[in-house]
């Protein structure tokens, strides 16, 4: 997905809660942009890989309102990896406005700095650029595999609304066809469609534009493609 993004405008929605749910399989690890929301450089939402964490954080003219750091690292190219983050800042308690599961697992921070209560983000505002795989520079594109992808404006979910313990295999799971309301700049985004990868599944109509080439594959994560990788463990021969 190199020098490739998919944008679309958005119109004025939810600012205290929001969800965003995507499967990813990653290619190049470096720097990697999942989503962002932003009017400019120094305002914005984002969800990102950095230095194989998983981070998030929202700015307005450049000064931090929230961010957060998983501690796990997450930098095997040849898994696909299920991220939910949830925000709302509703919540009394400051814990419960950030959550990031991977796969199923609510994750710890190594760094983070919470949202005040009833904080209004940086996101679903009039005029604002929504992007995917691409930051607000348009730069640290994201190299890989996405799947499945939900943004949903206006309610906060977890990891368990989008996904599930297959009974038989033990192994984390999409719900292809979760129960969750969208809202207004809501999303679902299955990249099924060679003709139109930007097609919103959720009954919202929120199409996104296609900017660069998009490519389209079996790998998925019911169907996990063997994939070279750069992980290398050197043990001594007895």
């Amino acid at each position: 997905m190199a020098t490739t993004r998919l944008t679309r405008t958005q119109t004025a929605g939810t600012r205290t809660k929001a969800t965003l749910s995507t499967w990813v399989k990653r290619g190049d690890l470096s720097e990697d942009t999942l989503y962002t929301q932003f009017a400019d450089g120094t305002n914005f939402t984002r969800f990102r890989f950095t230095s194989d964490t998983i981070n998030a954080n929202d700015r307005t003219s450049g000064s931090e309102n929230w961010y957060f750091t998983t501690n796990a690292v997450y930098r095997d190219p040849a898994a696909w990896y299920h991220v939910v983050i949830s925000i709302d800042t509703t919540q009394s308690t400051d814990t419960d406005r950030l959550r990031c599961w991977v796969n199923g697992v609510l994750q710890t921070f190594t760094s983070q700095s919470y949202p005040t209560e009833d904080a209004n983000m940086n996101m679903n505002q009039t005029g604002q650029t929504s992007q995917i795989g691409a930051n607000e520079l348009t730069a640290d594109y994201f190299d890989g595999v996405m799947a499945h992808t939900h943004w949903t404006d206006g309610y906060s979910y977890a990891a368990s609304d989008f996904g599930e313990t297959d009974s038989t295999s033990g192994i984390w799971v999409a719900k292809t066809g979760p129960s969750v309301t969208y809202g207004t700049n809501g999303f679902f985004l299955k990249y099924q469609d060679t003709a139109a990868f930007g097609d919103d599944s959720s009954g919202e109509t929120n199409d996104f534009t296609l900017s660069g080439t998009m490519t389209q594959t079996k790998d998925n994560p019911d169907n996990n493609f063997c994939t070279s990788t750069p992980i290398v463990g050197n043990a001594d021969s007895a």
